[in-house]
């Protein structure tokens, strides 16, 4: 049985094609256009995804000639929305991505009321500009939403293309990113969604991960298949990463950071975190507590195509390697405000310690420091809510590749740091829920005995030494706070 899995990032699209022994069988990757019309603002093009996954897809497939999917998973970048016309398909104007800040005054106003309250209590997460409902709230304030429009998270978008406009859902994790959707009732939220102007009967039916999704169209892909899993990318990393009880905490490095633990069947109180369903799969609903960092693998690619001081991500690690110590030069990967544990919107992007002799070493040095000290801010918040403590952090995601980073990461948490043989986990896991679903492996347990660990790193820091580092860079985090401020 072969299974399609279409991760949906936020820089590029990738198809991997999976057996039941997890080979990945082929692969295809397209990055597409970030675009980024005011300081703070990011969208995407929802036909440049599309398109891409089009291309994907068919590259994927074409390895395989005379083989046949069994069946598709679809995984995405969570809380990027948008909406399009019912019957053309045609997009209204671009998708508004997750990292995006332009409705951070308005979530600001909401916060300080009962709304703020509401949304807390009903959805798990806090009111901030990250989440989807002020992005449509925007878009209809700002004449990009037509009152037939038909609105949606990434995933709900490539469906609506993968069927030819036959489907119109989405699942639990995704729908549970927007703002408008009660965790503990599992349905939108009537008055969530009037407090924000959107139209219920637009929003996309919401399914369990392992729901019904409809079949791919012949006219649309080349081929028909079911499409068995829908899941937001960090809720399929976490299945993948054998996420099922609290002591299995996974960190994804992708284009941000994104901290979970799997908590149980009940909604838990979430501190400074955010509550989430982990999933819905076989009628039944766990959650975890998540913390993000907007800005992980972003600070790398700024490095690259915004400073334009490296060629590839990979260079980092033998920039960083080739110093002694970070020179005390910190980064604080402020480039969309802070998320978890912090919830700073004002917060901006800042280099501090730079002195003549500071060198493009220490600038991509100081960048994958970040991003441990952003993953240990988060953790630090989960010692702090719930009592427990961390041996292990089950790593994924593309930075992962970098073993410079991975060993910092051990060394500034003082735990051990595993990585999987495959790392692209949130495919994996999507891959996982939709071939259970399809009869490719009788439970959970025996999917994950198809998952090998691949690397482990052992922290070699003196705590004295972690704590000095940290404690420098909770100095400099905190001259980066409320930054921002609208003229």
């Amino acid at each position: 049985m072969l299974i399609l899995a279409l991760d949906l990032g936020t820089t590029g699209n990738r198809a991997l094609v999976f057996d039941q022994r997890l080979r990945v069988r082929a692969r295809s990757y397209r990055e597409f256009p970030q675009i980024y019309p005011h300081p703070g603002w990011v969208e995407h093009d929802p036909e440049a995804i599309w398109q891409s996954a089009l291309t994907v897809i068919r590259e994927a497939v074409a390895a395989l000639p005379g083989e046949a999917i069994a069946a598709v998973a679809l995984t995405n970048q969570r809380e990027t929305c948008c909406a399009w016309d019912p019957d053309t398909g045609r997009a209204h104007g671009n998708a508004i991505v997750w990292q995006d800040r332009r409705t951070a005054e308005a979530c600001a106003e909401h916060a300080a009321t009962t709304l703020g309250e509401q949304i807390r209590s009903r959805t798990g997460l806090r009111c901030d500009p990250y989440f989807s409902a002020s992005k449509w709230a925007w878009m209809r304030e700002h004449g990009r939403l037509p009152a037939d429009a038909m609105l949606g998270t990434i995933d709900s978008w490539i469906l609506h293309r993968l069927t030819a406009g036959a489907v119109h859902r989405t699942d639990i994790t995704n729908a549970a990113r927007t703002m408008l959707y009660d965790i503990t009732a599992q349905r939108w939220d009537p008055e969530l969604c009037a407090a924000f102007g959107i139209d219920q009967r637009r929003l996309p039916v919401v399914e369990p991960c392992d729901g019904s999704f409809g079949t791919t169209a012949t006219a649309a892909v080349g081929f028909a298949a079911p499409i068995r899993a829908v899941a937001g990318d960090q809720h399929a990393a976490l299945f993948a990463q054998g996420g099922y009880e609290p002591s299995v905490i996974k960190n994804t490095y992708g284009t941000g950071l994104f901290v979970l633990a799997n908590v149980g069947d009940r909604p838990p109180q979430a501190g400074e975190l955010l509550a989430t369903p982990a999933w819905r799969l076989g009628g039944r609903t766990e959650y975890a507590l998540e913390g993000g960092a907007f800005s992980g693998g972003a600070s790398v690619q700024w490095l690259r195509d915004g400073l334009e001081i490296i060629e590839e991500a990979g260079e980092t690690a033998a920039a960083a390697a080739s110093l002694s110590d970070n020179g005390d030069v910190y980064f604080v990967p402020a480039l969309a405000g802070l998320g978890a544990p912090h919830w700073d919107a004002a917060a901006r992007g800042m280099l501090i310690g730079i002195t003549r002799a500071t060198t493009r070493a220490h600038l991509a040095r100081a960048a994958l420091e970040a991003a441990a000290y952003r993953t240990r801010d988060i953790i630090e918040a989960f010692r702090a809510h719930t009592g427990h403590d961390v041996q292990v952090l089950r790593a994924d995601g593309g930075a992962c590749a970098n073993d410079w980073l991975m060993q910092f990461q051990a060394d500034i948490l003082g735990c051990e740091v595993l990585v999987p043989a495959i790392t692209e986990t949130t495919a994996l896991g999507v891959t996982g829920m939709a071939g259970i679903a399809a009869g490719a492996w009788s439970d959970r347990d025996a999917f994950q005995r198809h998952i090998a660990i691949d690397r482990r790193y052992r922290s070699q820091m003196p705590p004295a030494g972690r704590d000095r580092l940290y404690a420098r860079w909770l100095d400099a985090l905190e001259r980066a706070r409320c930054w921002h401020h609208d003229s």
